[in-house]
């Protein structure tokens, strides 16, 4: 339960702080770090317009997209405390329960006839496609590392002590950042304050949702960044840490990840679209890395 409390309160403030670094960065002082959230309150206490060509199921796939990403938090430990929900196997069911959130909100994009957003409910598809072999190989390297399949056991398990290791921690680490960033749109992937067509994948993808739908869909994203920030946490928190050490180590691992991606946006450009599919297999083969890591600590190769 406390991993859930965490992870709620660090969505308030991780889109603001990424704002921040990003403006601090182009020497501007920029929103507050809770202006994205009073903007996300406000869309909450709207209605919504919907199209008359769209279906029940363009209402229906916000409220699925939030819930999948709520419930797959339920499954996020906090150093040697289970999550809410922990069986054996459950890092395969919390990213099918993310892809379920994620078909919901393609086919409700689909469902509004529009081809522009069809064009980006595809290329969406096609990312988060490419990139869940990553996910499944530092998972199942991990998990065959500490001989658990649940988050809770691999991570209370899972102990740095040697140079592969730390090489390992260090590459796991770059590889969830990249699924954050993937997964939610972002540079080099995506440009999120792009309005260009042509460019946009997600965004395109949410033109046709307003008011408390749009709230729901901009906090998903929120949740979404603080979770895979959880799972950062989560290599450096071991069992011996008391709260009075994990909970500082939690929340400066979050502060870490949200000012990186806030730099990494301000100078880094987005790739062209034909480039996006390389540099998510780019990522698949650093988790490759992590897997020969793990055989050699375990001493299946010399």
């Amino acid at each position: 339960m406390l991993s859930l409390i965490l992870i709620i309160a660090a969505s308030f403030v991780f889109q603001g702080i990424i704002i921040r670094t990003k403006s601090l960065a182009s020497g501007r002082k920029g929103p507050g770090i809770m202006q994205p959230m009073k903007d996300i309150w406000k869309l909450l206490r709207k209605g919504s317009v919907y199209s008359e060509t769209t279906s029940f199921i363009f209402k229906l796939a916000p409220v699925i997209y939030f819930s999948s990403v709520v419930m797959a938090i339920l499954f996020i430990p906090f150093g040697n405390q289970r999550g809410v929900l922990s069986f054996d196997g459950d890092f395969v069911f919390f990213a099918y329960v993310l892809a379920l959130g994620k078909f919901f909100s393609i086919i409700g994009a689909l469902d509004t006839g529009s081809s522009f957003e069809g064009m980006g409910a595809a290329r969406e598809a096609l990312y988060s496609m490419l990139i869940e072999p990553a996910f499944f190989l530092v998972m199942g390297s991990f998990a065959l590392l500490t001989g658990y399949t649940s988050f809770a056991g691999i991570f209370s398990a899972l102990h740095f002590g040697s140079y592969i290791s730390y090489a390992i921690g260090v590459l796991a680490s770059g590889v969830i950042l990249a699924l954050a960033l993937i997964e939610n749109s972002r540079m080099p992937v995506d440009d999120p304050k792009t309005h260009l067509e042509l460019t946009m994948v997600h965004e395109v993808m949410i033109l046709d949702n307003s008011g408390f739908d749009l709230g729901l869909i901009l906090q998903a994203v929120n949740l979404k960044f603080a979770m895979y920030g959880a799972l950062v946490a989560n290599l450096f928190l071991t069992r011996e840490y008391e709260l009075y050490y994990s909970i500082p180590i939690f929340i400066g691992v979050h502060v870490l990840m949200a000012i990186t991606i806030g730099i990494l946006e301000s100078f880094w450009a987005r790739f062209r679209m034909n480039h996006n599919p390389q540099f998510i297999l780019m990522i698949t083969s650093v988790s490759l890395f992590i897997f020969l890591g793990v055989l050699l600590m375990l001493g299946k190769i010399v």
